[in-house]
């Protein structure tokens, strides 16, 4: 019942994503589906949501890089 944001977070270096113009890290930060700066690709599926995620066993999570793919 965790969620894949809270893993993500006791990484090294707690980075989920890139900013789509400068490329900064960003890591989770509210933790309650609002900033969107915990998107990365879960399973194959880009602008995945990790903090509305459960991780699950066997899911593959990717950092993502650049702009958010919107509408899937």
């Amino acid at each position: 019942g965790e969620p894949v944001a809270a893993v993500l977070l006791r990484l090294e270096p707690p980075i989920a994503r890139t900013t789509p113009v400068g490329g900064r890290p960003r890591a989770p930060y509210c933790m309650m589906g609002v900033c969107f700066d915990c998107l990365a690709i879960v399973d194959g599926v880009p602008s995945t949501q990790t903090c509305r995620t459960a991780v699950r066993e066997g899911m593959r999570v990717e950092r993502q890089h650049g702009a958010r793919v919107i509408g899937q």
